[in-house]
């Protein structure tokens, strides 16, 4: 039976897909993209030669019924991402949801997502944490910043380059200066960083230093009453 494949593929370094992920690539008949001129470059450097065929946001809605009925039909088909999983801040919830009503088999692959290696790396409680993705950018962005100042669990957005500063401006506001946060950038690739402190710190930094690349921003859950988030990391760790 024929099945549809979500395919992680590297956030950064190419090097970073599964053994697994290539030969589903090389097996199935159709790869749907996000980008297909993005998507040519990593399977150029996997030496496979496949058709593409686009898939994002903008068509989706359109392009979801006609992809179920061609599995169902027989043929299998893999979806990937620019970078990381799909469905993950990517297109892909639409397309899995149509195949689980028609009855069409989907498999997930593991694999490259960000969120995951920015927020072990932050220093902060990860045994449960809070995935928000990138916020809203102008309607309702503020009433969603208010509805997660008393989140206690580790926050995890992501930014453009372009909107860094803002956000951490905006965090200042809604979380307070001295909430701690870590801001990685370019994972995975040649001039990965990650940077750490409290949101003020952290802010004057990028007011100084450009921000470049992809952002990923972990930002500590509130400390519950009377504890301070020193003494809250310290009873994770005995924990």
């Amino acid at each position: 039976m024929a099945k549809l494949y979500l395919v992680p593929t590297p956030i950064g370094n190419l090097d970073d897909i599964t053994l697994r992920a290539v030969r589903v690539l090389r097996e199935v008949d159709l790869i749907l993209a996000e980008d297909t001129r993005t998507s040519s470059v990593l399977l150029r450097h996997l030496g496979i030669e496949k058709r593409l065929q686009a898939h994002h946001k903008f068509n989706e809605h359109a392009t979801v019924r006609a992809v179920a009925e061609a599995i169902a039909e027989g043929r299998n088909v893999a979806l990937i991402s620019d970078a990381g999983t799909p469905g993950i801040s990517d297109p892909g919830f639409l397309l899995v949801r149509t195949c689980i009503e028609q009855g069409v088999e989907v498999e997930t692959l593991p694999g490259a997502t960000a969120c995951i290696p920015a927020l072990v790396q932050s220093g902060f409680p990860c045994d449960r944490f809070c995935f928000e993705g990138f916020l809203p950018q102008k309607k309702g962005r503020s009433k969603r910043l208010q509805e997660l100042a008393d989140e206690e669990r580790t926050m995890i957005f992501y930014e453009s380059p372009y909107r860094v500063v803002k956000c951490l401006e905006q965090f200042v506001a809604t979380f307070g200066a001295e909430r701690r946060v870590s801001v990685s950038r370019e994972l995975t690739k040649k001039f990965e960083q990650t940077v750490r402190g409290t949101l003020a710190e952290v802010l004057d930094h990028f007011r100084t230093v450009e921000p470049r690349g992809e952002f990923v921003l972990v930002v500590a859950g509130r400390p519950k009453p009377g504890r301070s988030q020193t003494n809250e990391d310290a009873d994770d760790e005995q924990r």
